[in-house]
């Protein structure tokens, strides 16, 4: 039982306890209902809100219910009393109690969410932070209930300026990650919210656009609203909350939360995303912000982060319902929609930038067909999801591009065939395919489809994208190169199908195809190609004919066999083509005939026909020249013959004649045949030449029967065309019988004596010549036949020789015709015929003779009058002559002949010549024997029955003995240019062999000339011939070769006594070249101990433009020189570090030379960076050579090396090659010190670059290696520029290397203090002993910028003087303080400095140093500065004053603020200023300016501010002895004055009698000042004078004090005495005009006076003249001014001078110049204004009519003044003025009738004025004057 009983006592305590409790709520309730005022109301709630709160945790029911209803009863008068506060604090507190029962906490939350609101907005912010530090551990509703509340105080709270000091900030989310994350979230959700959203329960997604609406409603069932875009059910409704935004208020709330995220409130990385979201905002506040945000983290932010970017996709797609597990856990409320378009164009953008958005899958997919196909999307969006698929193209790597490509792919393709509004969409959209396309192939092999369709679409489209197909066609040729089988025919097909489309670039597109897709043997692509080369634009033509004519490179070994179609194929299908052609209308008709193409393509089809056949034959085809073309005949013959010999037919076809047509040999003549007969064309003559002339026992047959044509052929209106038919026909003529040859000579002869038509004659000339040569040779051939039998048959053909004979003569007779074309086609003729046998004319006597013919062409060689061409033929013939002839009589005259010949400057010529010697010493031997077309140079071989004509032995030492030691250069030059000629030619005739050790020295001596060929054609000389000989041959020409460039000896010569060979010995370099090059080169070869590589480097050294021609290419240098390079590659290491250096060469030769051989060796560009040590050892060991060429290359290779180059591997080298170049810097030779300067900038700058500390390790080493040797050798060196480099060097790296250099800081700093002074050039000192004033100004302020730019200043910076105490005061201000007096007094003495360099940084300083200084200091500074200012008269107190005002007002602004009664009073004294002549003055006044202007609110505010102490400071300096600080005084008072407007008793008395104090004594300059200033006080302060009080001058005092300095001599002072005179008289009202009057009037008659009687100035006085009289003209002007401004409104007064007045004022209007009549007639109409007769109360009318009449005659003549607008104007205005005032008094009777017709007449003259406004005014004036009578 005992426990019941306890437990009952519990239950009746509880009860007690509970009834306890009920009486205090009952207590409270009724506290409330007493509370009247809200102010009651609101400290009962504050204080017991919160413990009845806690109350609900009580266990007894009826304890909650009556905290319930106390609640609920609260609630109603709360909600009614808005103003009313909560205690949020307590409330707060309360909420976080760990402790609390959840009933309790969920109430106190209603009250904060009801309290917070209504708090004050400051201590909301307080608050802000506890709303955060409450959410944690919360229920999720809850904590959005905070969050809520917490947004719209952000735009208010404050954030410390300066991000780093965490401490500071009000939010400290470091530590709490999980609130970071939901305040991020909600704050995401409250910035996709749209402005104005409204959450219908009701509404249904029934309206959206049905794309988006399909994939929501399947997931939100139908009873859920429609989100916005972005957000889902749940999330716009907790945005949403108990009570939405206003719009307004949302706007605040992001902005508040860009304010927060700028504040860096949270990390940067988590808040991309909602800048973005931000900057798509509707309202343009929000946006703008959350841009300016983006824009300044752009740099911070890296987009490739996954999280960022993870996070765009997110937002941009919305919860997309992924087949996943997760996707189907989803809510529906809790599902995400996709953004809107708006935030959509601004994430993409930002997915632009980054490559990880590139590779992220799916989404990337996703963003791009949303953005393409999306429901929602519009064209800008379409084009950012366009640039994102070309980002995607570029940047997605292989393996991740691979799944993206198809879906690509499809997705542009789907556009293209949909989308049609933009072209520049689709242009896009196609250039993407194209990008594609090159990044993944394979996806396209298969698809020929997709080229059919942009080949389609490329017809159709418009031009802009045209461009775009065009280029993504072009990008996907690749992707088609390796089609096989049906998928290639396919191609075909379409690629011949839009060759002939009528768009060219359509054509363009499909040529790029043919071309490429095709392997080159590939027949119908190069067949679709060739009808494109004759395409009519050139754009189509020439990438056909490019791609046809370039032969697929040399170097591809494994497709040599493919890289051109086999000759019979494609002259087959080209004939099938053809037949085919010419039965479709495609064929071309020309006149008569029909062609199977057009007359382009068909000319292309025959070149690349002649190419296939040289490929076939086995050369290297080429159609571009002739003469190349023919080398390749013999080959080409070869193979034809082959052909014939019926090979390569098939064997089933029987019958020959079959055989015949079906030979593509025959095909192809029967093209070129037909080509030739209807278009013609100088390459289809020479194939069908080429063709036939190979092999004309089977092929010139077929011509036979057309003779005719051939002939018409040969007078065609072409030189070269006349000439390759001529020699046609002599093939054809030369297969036919005797008769028929004989009648066709006779037949050309004939045709020779056709005098009427040249081009016949022409052509017949050389077919006769060409026709005799083929004769004579077949006859060679015949009697070597015959050989064998006794006794040829000679005279068989007697009457032929005849024949043969005449017709030589008859060419002959042509050598003297007059047209030149005809002379040449002789000389030709008759070379053919000397050529092929001995010429059937006379050796000599009468008539035309062997002797004759040499003579006469020998003689046209050096002439002016002959052309090249005629020249180039007269010297071939006459090398042809003992050719043909073994027994030709003047062989060695000829020979002779020809080498006397030489004249200046004929290269080519002498090349010719070189050939023409050659053959004529070998005779008949020679290769130009042969017939070209059948045999090469290199296989033929002389017949051994020859009777030798060879006289090379006696040719060369002629060459060798005279030639080559001519004194004159062009004859050295041409002699050498043979000899090479005979050596290449003749390389194994006996001769040369055995002269090889005589050629080589010759070649030497050659080498010094200071030609360049000359130079070049000798080493390649010596090449040849060392290659020629025997070992021991080449081991003695090398010796002899070294010996001799490296000594300048010769080899021994027999010299005449005349011949100087070598001015000045064989090392002769007077212009730099002469040998040295090839010494150089000589001492390459011996240091690499291989002599005999010379040659090699010859070879290589210079390559003449010569040998590209085709005269020089013949040589086949080019090889030589490959295989030179070759040889010399395993000698790289050793050889490189020299040339290196060479290239850098003083010496132009060398240079040339040595860069040349660099660049045939040194292939790979990196091989500089390989041998770099090796380098830089050998220029190190060279910048001390003891020869100053090689120092200076060094230096210059050096500075060449260190660019760009890494230099970690070198820095140990470093201080030597600095310490080196010091020396070299020093240099005796000018251009050795240019090249070292340059050098040791260039180190300097590597090495600046090297001591970053980014370099790390490298850079800490580099800066202990170089500081010493900089310090040690540079700074102390005794060569300036050594010492200022140093010092530059120095302080660059001292800024560059940051904290590296700390560990050298004791040492570098005294070092950089001491060099301070010795930097200054001595030349400044010099100047500033000689120097004026102004100079040294200048001087000074040079000296300044050169120590500002000295870079020692800066550097002191850190480390001395003046500077160091700025510093000093912004790094460590408080450890400064007690020093500071102290520092001042040291810095006073430099400011008055006369060097102004010094003064600056003392006054910089000390501007500084006044921050930490005692307040009493700068008390003493201030008054010290003062007096300097006010007493001193040296310019440089006053500007040292000006300096370190101005400091201090920049650098310690708030000092100036504390001391601003004394300091901005002196700036307003010294803005005042009056400028002399010194500039520096000038300079004081805008520094003062700017210290006044950055501290008063504006001038006048200021001068009312500190008026006291300004009147104070003026009048002090009124009182001043200084003439110069009394007028600054006066212009300083008239500016108070001034900008006031009207000063008040005390200060106006005070002012007046300052200034009137200064006036009395004698006139100084400046002293104006007093008088302006006095002027524009009265005249603002008028009223206030016109009251007496004590101490204040009254007017009549002021005027008295003003008319006593008008009386004052100096005329320029008068002026403005009178002036401010008026002014005052004016003001005051003042009748003072008789005193004026005194004054002005005798000054104004005694101008007239002078300015009448003066004569014309002496030359020299009259400067002096000119301004004196622009003084008169000045002064004039200023009287009547004066008067006017003075003219009384006194009867008496006026009386007195109104007629004199007026008569003055006639008198100078007649007179004066224009400037004066101006002033006077502004005079007369302030006159007429105040003239008192126009009054009643004053009528006179006798007096009124005297001035009238007086005033009228002469205004007259200002009126009619016909150059001055401004004077008729102001005439007419004084006339009107006149008329109205005797209109107002009705004195009509006044103006005399004279004086009207005076007015009259003048005013009629303005009828004409050139200003309508006078016209009209002049007009209604004489209207009103003509009415008068």
């Amino acid at each position: 039982m005992e426990v019941s009983a306890d437990s009952a006592g519990n239950m009746a305590a509880a009860a007690a306890a509970a009834q306890d409790e009920l009486n205090q709520l009952e207590r409270v309730f009724l506290r409330l209902g007493h509370a009247e005022t809200d102010e009651q109301l609101q400290n009962i709630i504050s204080k017991f809100l919160p413990p009845v709160l806690l109350k609900l945790s009580s266990t007894q029911e009826g304890v909650r219910k009556k905290v319930m209803e106390l609640l609920v009863h609260l609630n109603k008068r709360i909600k009614s009393r808005p103003k009313i506060q909560l205690p949020v604090e307590t409330l707060l507190v309360q909420y976080q109690d760990p402790s609390a029962v959840s009933f309790v906490t969920n109430f106190t939350i209603i009250y904060v969410k009801m309290g917070y609101p209504r708090l004050p907005v400051e201590k909301q912010c307080e608050l802000a932070p506890t709303l955060l530090t409450a959410m944690e551990g919360k229920p999720q509703p809850q904590q959005d209930s905070l969050m809520h509340l917490l947004i719209p105080t952000l735009f208010h709270m404050k954030y410390p300026a300066e991000p780093l000091k965490a401490a500071a900030s009000p939010f400290n989310l470091a530590e709490k990650p999980k609130t970071v994350q939901l305040l991020l979230d909600f704050m995401l959700d409250v910035l996709l919210m749209p402005y104005g959203f409204v959450l219908n329960e009701s509404q249904s997604r029934q309206n959206m656009p049905s794309g988006q609406g399909s994939s929501s409603s399947s997931v939100g069932g139908p009873g859920i609203p429609q989100p916005p875009p972005g957000m889902s059910f749940y999330a716009a409704k907790r945005v949403i909350g108990d009570s939405p935004w206003t719009p307004e208020l949302l706007e605040q709330c992001k902005l508040g939360i860009v304010k927060f995220i700028e504040a860096e409130q949270v990390p940067e990385l988590e808040a991309v995303i909602h800048l973005v979201v931000a900057s798509s905002d509707t309202r343009h506040s929000v946006a703008t912000a959350a841009d300016l945000e983006l824009k300044s983290k752009q740099s911070v932010i890296d987009w490739n982060n996954p999280a960022i970017i993870n996070k765009m996709y997110k937002v941009y797609l919305g919860d997309i319902p992924l087949k996943t597990k997760e996707g189907s856990v989803l809510k529906p409320e809790m599902k995400r929609e996709s953004v809107s378009t708006r935030v959509k164009l601004k994430i993409v953008p930002h997915l632009l930038r980054s490559r990880q958005a590139a590779e992220t899958f799916p989404a990337n997919i996703q963003v791009v067909y949303d953005g393409l196909f999306g429901a929602n999307t519009n064209a800008k969006l379409r084009s950012l999801s366009l640039q994102f698929v070309h980002h995607i193209c570029i940047i997605c790597p292989e393996s991740k591009i691979k799944p993206l490509g198809p879906m690509l792919l499809n997705g542009l393709t789907k556009l293209i065939n949909e989308y049609k509004e933009d072209s520049k969409l689709l242009s896009m959209a196609y250039s993407a395919v194209g990008k594609l396309s090159s990044r993944m192939p394979q996806l396209f092999t298969k698809d020929i489809a997709l080229v059919q369709q942009f080949f389609e679409a490329l017809c159709k489209e418009d031009a802009d994208t045209r461009l775009a197909i065009q280029e993504a066609l072009s990008m996907m040729v690749g992707a088609y190169t390796n089609l096989e089988g049906a998928q290639r025919t396919l191609m075909e097909v379409l690629v011949a199908s839009y060759l002939i489309k009528p768009e060219v670039q359509v054509r363009q597109v499909a040529v790029k195809f043919a071309s490429t897709v095709f392997p080159p043997n590939h027949i119908p692509s190069r067949y679709l190609l060739l009808l494109a080369a004759g395409d009519p634009r050139e754009e189509v033509h020439g990438e056909a004919q490019q791609v046809l004519r370039t032969f697929p490179g040399k170097n591809e070994k494994e497709s040599s066999g493919k890289q051109m179609p086999s000759f019979p194929e494609m002259v087959h299908y080209v004939q099938d083509k053809a037949c085919h052609q010419m039965k479709t209308p495609a064929k071309y008709t020309t006149g008569t005939a029909a062609l199977p193409f057009n007359p382009a393509t068909f000319g292309e089809i025959v070149l690349y026909l002649r190419m296939c056949l040289a490929h076939s034959a086995g050369v290297v085809p080429t159609s571009q020249s002739l003469a190349d073309m023919q080398d390749q005949a013999p080959a080409i013959g070869r193979y034809i013959r082959n052909l014939m010999s019926g090979n390569h037919i098939s064997l089933s076809s029987s019958s020959s004649s079959k055989s015949a047509e079906t030979n593509p040999v025959h095909m192809y003549i029967g093209l070129l045949q037909q080509l030739l007969t209807n278009v013609g064309g100088l390459p289809v003559m020479y194939c069908l030449l080429e063709v036939v002339s190979v092999y004309p026992e089977k092929l010139a047959t077929r011509f036979v029967d057309k003779m005719d044509w051939i002939k018409s052929l040969m007078n065609t209106n072409k030189e070269e065309m006349r000439e390759l038919a001529a020699l046609f026909y002599s093939v054809v003529l030369s297969i036919t019988s005797g008769d028929e040859l004989r009648a066709s000579l006779e037949q050309l002869i004939k045709m020779t004596k056709d005098n009427h038509n040249p081009e016949v004659q022409h052509g017949s000339l050389l077919a006769l010549g060409f026709t005799v040569g083929r004769y004579l040779a077949k006859g060679k051939c015949r009697t070597r036949g015959l050989h064998n039998i006794e006794q040829p048959n000679t005279a068989v053909m007697p009457d032929q020789e005849q024949l043969i004979k005449s017709t030589t003569e008859i060419i002959g007779s042509f050598l003297d015709s007059t047209s030149p074309f005809l002379v040449v086609a002789a000389c030709t003729a008759l070379g053919e015929i000397g050529r092929n046998g001995p010429l059937p004319i006379p050796s000599e006597g009468p008539g035309f003779t062997k002797l004759q013919l040499v003579e006469s062409l020998l003689a046209r060689i050096p002439s002016s009058k002959e052309t090249n061409k005629m020249k180039e033929r007269a010297i071939q013939t006459l090398g042809y002559f003992p050719v043909g002839d073994e027994d030709f009589p003047h062989q060695k005259l000829l020979l002779q002949g020809l080498m006397d010949s030489v004249e200046a400057k004929q290269i080519e010529l002498q090349f010719t010549v070189g050939e023409a010697i050659t053959s004529a010493a070998v005779g008949t031997s020679s290769v130009a024997a042969r017939d070209a077309w059948t045999v090469t140079e290199e296989e033929y071989i002389p017949p051994s029955d020859l009777k030798g004509n060879d006289v090379v032995p006696w040719v060369l030492d002629l060459i060798l003995n005279k030639h080559i030691i001519s004194p004159n250069p062009h004859v050295r030059q041409a002699a050498c240019i043979w000899l090479l000629s005979m050596v290449k030619k003749l390389s194994t005739h006996k001769a040369i062999k055995s002269h090889l050790k005589d050629i080589q020295s010759a070649f030497v001596s050659i080498l010094s000339d200071s030609d360049e060929l000359s130079q070049d054609v000798a080493s390649k000389g010596l090449g040849l011939i060392y290659e020629l000989g025997s070992e021991e041959d080449q081991q003695e020409l090398v010796t002899t070769l070294v010996d001799t460039l490296m000594t300048g000896k010769r080899a021994k010569h027999e010299m005449t006594g005349e011949t100087v060979v070598f001015q000045g010995g064989l090392s002769k370099t007077p212009d730099g070249q002469g040998l040295s090059t090839y010494k150089e080169l000589c001492s390459l070869a011996s240091d690499l101990n291989q002599p005999d590589l010379v040659y090699k480097f010859m070879n290589l050294a210079n390559h003449h433009a010569m040998w590209n021609s085709r005269k020089g290419a013949a040589f086949g240098f080019n090889v030589i020189a490959a295989k030179a390079g070759e040889q010399l590659a395993p000698f790289l290491p050793q050889l490189l570090p020299r040339l290196y250096r060479y290239q850098f060469d003083p010496n132009l030769g060398i240079r040339q030379a040595m860069t040349s051989i660099w660049n045939a060796l040194v292939t790979d560009k990196t091989m500089v960076d390989k041998y770099m040590k090796e380098i830089l050892e050998d220029l190190i060991c060279n910048l001390t050579s003891s020869l100053w060429r090689i120092r200076e290359s060094s230096c210059l290779a050096l500075n060449d090396l260190l660019r760009g180059r890494s230099l970690d591997d070198i820095i140990d080298k470093l201080p030597e090659i600095w310490e080196i170049l010091f020396r070299v810097q020093d240099d005796i030779k000018e251009t050795v010190r240019k090249a070292a300067d340059l050098a040791l900038k260039t180190l300097s700058k590597v090495c600046v670059k090297m001591c970053e500390p980014s370099k790390g390790a490298a850079g800490q080493k580099t800066v202990a290696v170089l500081l010493p040797c900089l310090l040690d050798k540079g700074i102390v060196s005794t060569v300036a520029e050594v010492r200022s480099l140093s010092i530059n060097t120095l302080v660059k790296i001292s800024k560059s290397a940051g904290s590296m250099l700390k560990p050298h800081a004791p040492k570098l700093i005294p070092a950089l203090l001491e060099s301070l002074s010795v930097l200054e050039p001595q030349v400044l000192n010099y100047l500033s002993l000689c120097a004026t004033e102004q100079e040294k100004t200048a001087m000074d302020s040079a000296r300044l910028n050169a120590v500002k730019s000295s870079p020692m200043m800066e550097t002191i910076n850190m480390g001395g003087c003046a500077s160091v105490i700025v510093s000093l005061t912004t790094q460590c201000p408080q450890d400064l303080a007690p020093y500071s007096g102290k520092l001042m007094s040291a810095l006073l003495s430099g400011l008055t400095d006369r060097n102004s360099v010094i003064q600056k940084s003392f006054a910089f300083a000390m501007g500084h140093l006044v921050r930490t200084s005692r307040d009493s200091s700068t008390e003493k500074l201030l008054h010290k500065l003062s007096s300097w200012y006010m007493e001193k008269e040296e310019p440089v107190y006053r500007t040292g004053c000006a300096l370190t005002v101005h400091s201090m007002g920049r650098y310690s602004p708030d000092v100036v603020k504390s001391h601003a009664k004394h300091v901005l009073p002196l700036a307003f004294l010294g803005m005042h200023e009056v400028p002399g002549e010194e500039k520096g003055e000038k300079e004081n006044c805008i520094l003062w300016t700017e210290v006044w202007q950055e501290n008063v609110p504006g001038t006048q505010g200021g001068i009312r501010l500190y008026m006291q102490e300004l009147i104070t400071i003026a009048q002090k300096a009124l009182q001043s002895q200084s003439w110069k600080m009394k007028a600054q005084g006066a212009a300083a008072m008239a500016s108070i004055a001034k900008q006031t407007g009207s000063l008040v008793p005390p200060h106006l008395g005070i002012v007046l009698s300052a200034l009137l104090q200064g006036l009395p004594g004698r006139t100084w300059t400046g002293k104006e000042e007093l008088l302006k200033a006095i002027a524009s006080v009265v005249s603002a302060c008028n009223a206030e004078l016109q009251k007496s009080v004590p101490g204040q001058p009254t007017i009549s005092d002021i005027v008295q004090a003003v008319l006593k300095e008008c009386r004052k001599e100096n005329l320029k002072y008068k002026m403005v005495a009178l002036r401010c005179a008026a002014g005052v008289l004016q003001a005051t009202k003042e009748d003072r005009f008789q005193e004026l009057a005194d004054i002005v009037f005798p000054m104004i008659k005694k101008n007239s006076l002078e300015s009448m009687g003066m004569g014309l100035p002496k030359h020299d006085e009259e400067d002096e003249e000119t301004r004196e009289k622009e003084m008169q003209v000045e002064s004039q002007i200023c009287a009547f001014e004066t008067l006017s401004k003075a003219w009384p409104r006194s009867p008496e007064t006026q009386r007195c001078y109104r007629q004199d007045f007026c008569k003055l004022m006639c008198e100078r209007l007649k007179l004066s110049t224009w400037k004066v009549q101006l002033g006077v007639l502004q005079a007369m109409n302030a006159y007429f204004k105040g003239l008192l007769l126009f009054d009643k109360e004053h009528l006179d009318p006798v007096a009124l009519t005297e001035i009238l009449l007086e005033t009228c005659s002469s205004i007259t003549h200002s009126l009619e003044n016909r150059s001055y607008t401004s004077i008729r104007t102001e005439a007419l205005s004084v006339i009107e003025l006149l008329l109205t005032k005797l209109q107002e008094t009705q004195q009509w009777e006044s103006l005399t009738p004279e004086s009207t017709e005076h007015l009259i007449r003048s005013l009629s003259t303005m009828a004409s004025d050139s200003r309508p406004e006078l016209q009209e005014k002049a007009f209604i004036l004489k209207k009103t004057l003509e009415s008068l009578d």
